[in-house]
């Protein structure tokens, strides 16, 4: 596979998409920048990260022979693949906050961006794009946020990290390509944080209620039990976890 490292760009995703319109890009090509300038996350937030201290990257995945149930398998996939990394690492107490941010207790430690290529109204491929808090131990005005080094008290090789996440995206991508979508999906709702404890919500309109998260449906959506034993469904925009 290939790695592009680059010294700073606005961001690595948009650096591969570009890259994508205007060459054939080899599955797995992996862009890697010590600093992002624009880095960006889920529903339009912003990445922070110190350079040269974290991992901030995208890889291409060719998703043109593929049957996906539904595009939140590649979210189940990366998911999966992180957290095996993770616990290659020996950090403790991982789940996924839906839909795929990564946690160590209640701390945020990683967080995808993925960006679907779609040709034919299929998807064709998928851009994936992953912030990983490695060697930073100091995050302002982000006290839900840590890193492999806070947690673990070791300084970590970059470089072998992405090596890690490359090689397990390989074999979550494998399974799925085999028709183990159910499988993964069991094996991700394993890992969802606060699943069957009472939790508090926010919605679109701001008002706040009391759930149990019970799983996600095929789609993506989370699937919230309320109160006269109603499980209702919903999609990113519409609900926040308040932790």
């Amino acid at each position: 596979m290939l790695i592009i490292k680059l010294n700073a760009i606005d961001s690595t995703n948009s650096y591969l998409r570009k890259l994508s319109t205007v060459e054939i890009v080899e599955d797995y090509t992996t862009v890697i920048a010590k600093k992002q300038t624009h880095g960006r996350g889920q529903m339009g937030t912003v990445w922070d990260s110190q350079t040269s201290k974290n991992l901030t990257f995208s890889v291409f995945k060719d998703l043109s022979d593929i049957y996906l149930e539904s595009p939140f398998c590649i979210s189940i996939v990366t998911s999966l693949a992180l957290l095996k990394t993770l616990q290659f690492f020996s950090i403790s107490r991982l789940s996924v906050k839906w839909p795929n941010d990564i946690l160590s207790g209640d701390k945020k430690i990683c967080g995808i961006l993925i960006e679907n290529v779609i040709k034919q109204n299929k998807i064709n491929a998928s851009i994936i794009g992953i912030g990983l808090n490695v060697n930073q131990t100091k995050f302002e005005n982000l006290p839900k946020a840590s890193s492999l080094k806070i947690i673990s008290g070791k300084v970590f090789d970059l470089d072998e990290v992405v090596h890690v996440i490359l090689k397990n995206l390989e074999y979550y991508f494998l399974l799925l390509e085999k028709g183990q979508f159910d499988v993964l999906k069991n094996d991700y709702e394993a890992y969802l944080f606060r699943k069957n404890k009472p939790s508090t919500f926010k919605d679109e309109e701001g008002l706040v209620f009391s759930g149990f998260i019970k799983g996600v449906s095929e789609s993506g959506n989370l699937q919230v039990l309320l109160e006269d034993d109603i499980i209702k469904e919903f999609d990113l925009k519409t609900i926040t976890l308040l932790y």
